[in-house]
């Protein structure tokens, strides 16, 4: 749901908080991911097993990631689910109304509020079915083609509002600019506009799971040492040791390892332009369509009760009638690929986590997985039948799991980054980037936290 989180921002604060969307791409999109997939690629050890032993309680940190994380998937389905239901409902609603108008609203003798809650929880239940079947190469290629749609629709919807690219610069220039709170803007903006900025900077990005599967799958592609012949001896020695037992002391050998670390520097700086791409686009949308008819009070808030998907077809309807119904199809289909996503991470990440701290018990793939997504869908249903607004829901999300659970995960990658030989740790500009990468994350998640707390506490 980023794209709701990021137009709403620029519906508000026109192009003045780019710089906060930028600032989220180089901190999580490429210090995070380049750190944390850096160890893999060196070292050939993944993310957990050498999290596992850092000092402490056994696998206190990796515990810490699965309970933020997991705690935040229920708000996180809802958070799609309720509005996707909403918007499915409308699809429905306005089909039916071209052939009998009279059936509406009470089809079945069931509510709009029933209808809706019902498509959630159906698309839901859907995703965690299929998702949990599908393999990862085919859930890979799925993403890119979903991606790729995403990107090449984005770029041309945003050409096509004409945003003020000249505002746009000055609006990724000026960093830590917070624009006056308009009078007109959502409610929740007026009340707490720092978790809106908190949960803004959070929803650039994915969730803390994300970053620790993008470990896994340089692993998967075999980049850097995990290409090497010899690997599953590499990760035994690594297990009983450290990377510096069997990295070789020679400056020649790290120098031609660093060399196999292009694919790395190529994937994650094409993910964070990307990333970057669509996230602004949504902003300047929001900013160039948006923002000027909510100040003239011609459009009133589009960011009220469960209709954000329907609603935003305004942007669309601004260009042409005929795109409202292209972006609905979008958007449905990149929700549907993002839930999809989902059950492979949570059970994939989760069981290499639990078999890194307990690595004697056999811990049953299948079972785990299964218990994720009941509970998943557990969870979802109560929050989609319930009376929890979506601002709630963005904003308990990106806590957990875009901001206090990235941060926890920086720590990690800092902490791994001095597990490897001084040959072969990062150099001291990445160091000091990763380091100022936590300071801002943890900073973010203290605000964001104290937010949502003094929200629901009513103080």
């Amino acid at each position: 749901m980023g794209h709701i989180v990021v137009v709403k921002a620029g519906s508000w604060a026109g192009y003045s908080l780019l710089w906060l969307v930028l600032a989220s791409v180089l901190v999580k999109g490429i210090c995070v991911t380049y750190l944390m997939g850096r160890y893999t690629a060196v070292s050939g050890e993944l993310f957990g097993p050498r999290v596992a032993r850092m000092p402490g309680p056994r696998g206190w940190l990796l515990l810490t990631i699965i309970a933020l994380e997991l705690g935040a998937a229920g708000p996180l389905w809802a958070a799609i689910a309720r509005p996707s239901g909403d918007l499915m409902y409308f699809l429905l609603e306005r089909l039916i109304a071209q052939v009998n108008p009279s059936v509406m609203p009470n089809l079945l003798g069931i509510s709009p509020d029933g209808w809706k809650s019902l498509f959630g929880t159906a698309f839901v239940l859907v995703a965690l079915l299929l998702g949990a079947g599908v393999s990862f190469a085919s859930l890979e290629r799925q993403q890119v083609i979903i991606c790729g749609v995403l990107v090449a629709g984005t770029i041309a919807g945003t050409l096509m509002v004409r945003p003020d690219f000249l505002a746009a610069l000055l609006g990724f220039l000026r960093v830590g600019y917070v624009p006056p709170i308009p009078d007109w803007a959502p409610a929740d903006v007026r009340q707490q506009p720092l978790l809106t900025m908190t949960t803004t900077f959070g929803y650039v990005g994915g969730t803390v799971m994300c970053y620790v599967a993008y470990a896994n799958w340089i692993a998967i592609h075999r980049w850097g040492l995990c290409g090497s012949s010899e690997i599953d001896s590499i990760r035994k020695r690594a297990a009983a040791g450290k990377p510096g037992d069997y990295l070789p002391n020679d400056s020649r050998d790290a120098k031609r390892l660093r060399r196999l670390l292009a694919p790395l520097r190529w994937d994650i700086g094409l993910g964070a332009t990307v990333l970057l791409i669509v996230s602004a686009s949504f902003m300047l949308a929001g900013a160039a369509v948006l923002y000027p008819r909510l100040k003239s009070g011609e459009l009133k808030s589009v960011f009220e009760g469960w209709s954000l998907l329907t609603e935003q077809g305004a942007i669309w309807a601004n260009i042409h009638p005929a795109l409202v119904w292209v972006y609905y199809v979008c958007v449905l289909a990149a929700l549907w690929g993002t839930l999809q996503a989902y059950p492979q991470i949570y059970a994939r990440v989760t069981h290499e986590f639990l078999t890194a701290i307990w690595p004697k018990r056999q811990i049953s793939y299948g079972k785990l997985q299964l218990g994720i997504c009941i509970y998943v869908l557990l969870a979802t249903t109560c929050l989609v039948w319930s009376n929890v607004n979506f601002t709630t829901l963005t904003a308990i999300v990106s806590f957990l799991a875009t901001n206090a659970g990235i941060a926890v995960a920086m720590f990690a990658a800092l902490y791994l980054n001095f597990q490897l030989p001084p040959l072969y740790r990062t150099g001291w500009w990445m160091l000091l980037a990763g380091i100022i990468s936590a300071i801002i994350l943890v900073t973010i998640s203290a605000i964001s936290g104290w937010q949502l707390y003094c929200g629901l506490s009513g103080d």
